[in-house]
Protein backbone atom coordinates (compact mmCIF):
# COMPACT_ATOMS: atom_id res chain seq x y z
CA UNK A 1 0.00 0.00 0.00
CA UNK A 2 1.05 3.75 -1.01
CA UNK A 3 1.82 5.75 1.83
CA UNK A 4 -0.50 8.11 2.34
CA UNK A 5 0.36 11.84 1.42
CA UNK A 6 -1.78 13.85 4.02
CA UNK A 7 -3.74 12.68 6.74
CA UNK A 8 -7.47 12.19 6.76
CA UNK A 9 -9.31 15.55 7.72
CA UNK A 10 -13.36 16.42 8.13
CA UNK A 11 -14.04 19.67 7.29
CA UNK A 12 -10.04 20.38 7.94
CA UNK A 13 -10.17 18.78 11.25
CA UNK A 14 -6.78 16.47 10.82
CA UNK A 15 -6.54 12.98 12.50
CA UNK A 16 -3.69 10.67 13.13
CA UNK A 17 -4.37 7.63 11.31
CA UNK A 18 -7.55 6.29 9.58
CA UNK A 19 -8.43 2.83 10.92
CA UNK A 20 -10.73 1.06 8.74
CA UNK A 21 -13.82 2.51 6.80
CA UNK A 22 -16.45 1.34 4.40
CA UNK A 23 -18.17 2.85 1.62
CA UNK A 24 -22.32 1.82 1.24
CA UNK A 25 -23.85 1.74 -1.79
CA UNK A 26 -27.57 0.91 -2.00
CA UNK A 27 -30.82 1.06 -4.32
CA UNK A 28 -34.23 0.34 -4.32
CA UNK A 29 -36.23 -1.42 -6.91
CA UNK A 30 -39.52 -0.38 -6.63
CA UNK A 31 -42.32 -3.38 -7.66
CA UNK A 32 -46.02 -3.08 -9.21
CA UNK A 33 -48.25 -5.67 -8.64
CA UNK A 34 -50.21 -6.70 -11.90
CA UNK A 35 -53.22 -8.53 -12.65
CA UNK A 36 -51.60 -11.35 -14.23
CA UNK A 37 -50.29 -12.34 -10.69
CA UNK A 38 -46.86 -11.13 -10.50
CA UNK A 39 -45.13 -7.51 -9.96
CA UNK A 40 -43.25 -5.63 -12.57
CA UNK A 41 -40.72 -3.10 -11.64
CA UNK A 42 -39.80 0.29 -14.46
CA UNK A 43 -37.04 1.76 -12.29
CA UNK A 44 -34.05 1.76 -9.96
CA UNK A 45 -33.71 4.14 -7.19
CA UNK A 46 -29.89 5.00 -6.07
CA UNK A 47 -30.26 5.90 -2.51
CA UNK A 48 -27.58 8.27 -1.19
CA UNK A 49 -24.38 6.49 -0.27
CA UNK A 50 -22.53 6.14 3.08
CA UNK A 51 -19.71 5.87 4.26
CA UNK A 52 -18.19 4.30 7.74
CA UNK A 53 -14.74 5.09 9.19
CA UNK A 54 -13.10 4.75 12.50
CA UNK A 55 -10.40 7.12 12.76
CA UNK A 56 -7.32 7.61 15.33
CA UNK A 57 -6.14 11.14 17.50
CA UNK A 58 -3.64 11.28 20.27
CA UNK A 59 -1.53 13.93 21.77
CA UNK A 60 1.87 12.32 21.07
CA UNK A 61 1.02 11.62 17.36
CA UNK A 62 3.90 9.40 15.12
CA UNK A 63 2.40 9.36 11.43
CA UNK A 64 2.22 12.83 11.21
CA UNK A 65 4.57 13.97 14.17
CA UNK A 66 6.60 16.99 11.98
CA UNK A 67 2.49 17.96 11.19
CA UNK A 68 0.83 18.39 14.37
CA UNK A 69 3.57 18.35 16.59
CA UNK A 70 3.02 17.16 20.28
CA UNK A 71 1.50 18.04 23.62
CA UNK A 72 -1.57 17.74 25.64
CA UNK A 73 -4.79 19.35 24.92
CA UNK A 74 -4.86 17.94 21.15
CA UNK A 75 -7.44 14.99 21.98
CA UNK A 76 -9.67 17.26 23.55
CA UNK A 77 -9.83 19.86 20.77
CA UNK A 78 -10.54 17.44 18.17
CA UNK A 79 -13.55 16.39 20.14
CA UNK A 80 -14.76 19.30 20.90
CA UNK A 81 -14.47 20.61 16.97
CA UNK A 82 -16.00 17.11 16.21
CA UNK A 83 -19.19 17.72 18.50
CA UNK A 84 -19.58 21.77 17.30
CA UNK A 85 -19.89 20.26 14.03
CA UNK A 86 -22.31 17.51 14.56
CA UNK A 87 -24.62 19.92 16.24
CA UNK A 88 -24.35 22.59 13.35
CA UNK A 89 -25.93 19.90 11.26
CA UNK A 90 -23.29 21.73 8.59
CA UNK A 91 -22.47 19.79 5.15
CA UNK A 92 -18.81 18.81 5.03
CA UNK A 93 -16.17 17.44 3.02
CA UNK A 94 -13.88 13.88 3.93
CA UNK A 95 -11.09 13.90 2.30
CA UNK A 96 -8.93 10.61 2.44
CA UNK A 97 -5.54 9.76 0.87
CA UNK A 98 -7.42 8.57 -1.98
CA UNK A 99 -10.59 10.28 -2.74
CA UNK A 100 -12.63 13.62 -1.68
CA UNK A 101 -16.59 13.28 -0.73
CA UNK A 102 -18.51 16.53 -1.37
CA UNK A 103 -22.04 17.17 0.50
CA UNK A 104 -21.39 14.99 3.76
CA UNK A 105 -23.28 15.65 6.37
CA UNK A 106 -22.38 13.15 9.90
CA UNK A 107 -25.12 10.78 10.44
CA UNK A 108 -23.71 9.15 13.69
CA UNK A 109 -20.89 9.71 15.87
CA UNK A 110 -18.88 7.75 18.93
CA UNK A 111 -16.50 9.21 21.65
CA UNK A 112 -15.64 6.84 23.90
CA UNK A 113 -12.60 6.69 26.40
CA UNK A 114 -10.53 3.50 27.52
CA UNK A 115 -7.55 1.73 29.23
CA UNK A 116 -6.52 0.46 26.38
CA UNK A 117 -6.85 3.75 24.45
CA UNK A 118 -5.35 5.90 27.27
CA UNK A 119 -5.56 9.71 26.29
CA UNK A 120 -5.73 8.64 22.89
CA UNK A 121 -9.29 8.34 21.00
CA UNK A 122 -10.31 5.90 18.50
CA UNK A 123 -13.80 7.41 17.52
CA UNK A 124 -16.45 5.61 14.86
CA UNK A 125 -18.14 8.10 12.85
CA UNK A 126 -20.69 7.42 9.84
CA UNK A 127 -21.37 10.15 7.07
CA UNK A 128 -24.32 9.88 4.58
CA UNK A 129 -24.33 11.90 1.31
CA UNK A 130 -26.79 14.96 0.33
CA UNK A 131 -27.97 15.02 -2.90
CA UNK A 132 -28.48 18.76 -3.50
CA UNK A 133 -31.21 19.46 -5.97
CA UNK A 134 -30.97 22.53 -8.61
CA UNK A 135 -34.26 25.08 -9.03
CA UNK A 136 -35.12 26.63 -11.63
CA UNK A 137 -37.40 29.90 -12.69
CA UNK A 138 -40.19 29.41 -15.23
CA UNK A 139 -42.26 32.25 -17.12
CA UNK A 140 -45.53 31.66 -17.19
CA UNK A 141 -46.96 32.84 -20.40
CA UNK A 142 -49.33 35.81 -20.45
CA UNK A 143 -52.70 33.29 -21.71
CA UNK A 144 -52.50 31.47 -18.77
CA UNK A 145 -52.36 34.27 -16.22
CA UNK A 146 -55.70 35.64 -17.35
CA UNK A 147 -59.28 34.28 -16.32
CA UNK A 148 -61.01 32.97 -19.85
CA UNK A 149 -64.34 32.03 -20.43
CA UNK A 150 -65.48 28.20 -19.24
CA UNK A 151 -67.27 27.08 -22.04
CA UNK A 152 -70.38 26.16 -20.66
CA UNK A 153 -73.69 28.28 -21.43
CA UNK A 154 -74.87 31.32 -19.36
CA UNK A 155 -78.58 30.22 -20.16
CA UNK A 156 -81.42 31.74 -21.41
CA UNK A 157 -84.31 34.22 -20.03
CA UNK A 158 -87.75 33.43 -20.62
CA UNK A 159 -89.87 36.24 -21.50
CA UNK A 160 -93.90 37.26 -21.65
CA UNK A 161 -95.70 39.96 -23.20
CA UNK A 162 -98.20 41.68 -20.72
CA UNK A 163 -101.83 42.26 -22.06
CA UNK A 164 -102.98 46.16 -21.62
CA UNK A 165 -106.01 45.66 -23.55
CA UNK A 166 -108.71 45.65 -20.79
CA UNK A 167 -108.79 49.24 -19.61
CA UNK A 168 -109.25 50.25 -23.27
CA UNK A 169 -112.12 47.78 -23.45
CA UNK A 170 -113.92 48.82 -20.58
CA UNK A 171 -113.92 51.94 -21.66
CA UNK A 172 -115.42 51.74 -25.14
CA UNK A 173 -118.32 49.53 -23.34
CA UNK A 174 -118.97 52.24 -20.62
CA UNK A 175 -119.72 55.12 -23.37
CA UNK A 176 -123.19 54.98 -22.93
CA UNK A 177 -123.59 57.25 -19.91
CA UNK A 178 -121.48 60.05 -17.86
CA UNK A 179 -121.98 57.52 -14.59
CA UNK A 180 -121.36 54.76 -16.51
CA UNK A 181 -118.63 55.82 -17.69
CA UNK A 182 -116.83 56.96 -15.34
CA UNK A 183 -117.42 53.35 -13.46
CA UNK A 184 -116.22 51.58 -16.35
CA UNK A 185 -113.23 53.39 -16.59
CA UNK A 186 -112.44 52.49 -12.84
CA UNK A 187 -113.91 48.96 -13.45
CA UNK A 188 -111.78 48.50 -16.45
CA UNK A 189 -108.60 50.22 -15.07
CA UNK A 190 -108.49 48.08 -12.09
CA UNK A 191 -109.10 45.33 -14.63
CA UNK A 192 -106.31 46.31 -16.76
CA UNK A 193 -104.16 46.71 -13.79
CA UNK A 194 -104.83 43.00 -12.52
CA UNK A 195 -104.19 41.07 -15.74
CA UNK A 196 -101.12 43.77 -16.30
CA UNK A 197 -99.47 42.00 -13.00
CA UNK A 198 -100.39 38.67 -13.68
CA UNK A 199 -99.09 38.76 -17.15
CA UNK A 200 -95.60 40.07 -15.99
CA UNK A 201 -92.82 37.46 -15.37
CA UNK A 202 -92.08 39.21 -11.87
CA UNK A 203 -95.75 38.51 -11.30
CA UNK A 204 -95.22 35.07 -12.61
CA UNK A 205 -92.28 34.57 -10.31
CA UNK A 206 -93.50 35.73 -6.85
CA UNK A 207 -96.87 33.53 -7.87
CA UNK A 208 -94.69 30.80 -8.56
CA UNK A 209 -92.79 31.12 -5.16
CA UNK A 210 -96.11 31.45 -2.89
CA UNK A 211 -95.78 34.71 -2.27
CA UNK A 212 -98.83 36.08 -3.49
Amino acid sequence: MARAKQPVSIDGIEFDALIDQSIDYSAEVPEYPTEEGFSVSDTIVLKPETISMTLFVTDTPVTWKQRFGSGSGRVENVVKRLEELYFSKKVITIVTSDAVYDNMAITSISIAKSASAGYAREIPISFKKIVVTESSTVTIPASYGKSGTTGASAGSASTSTASSGGGSSSSSSGGGSSGGSSGGGSSGGSSGGSSGSSGSILYQAASGFGLI
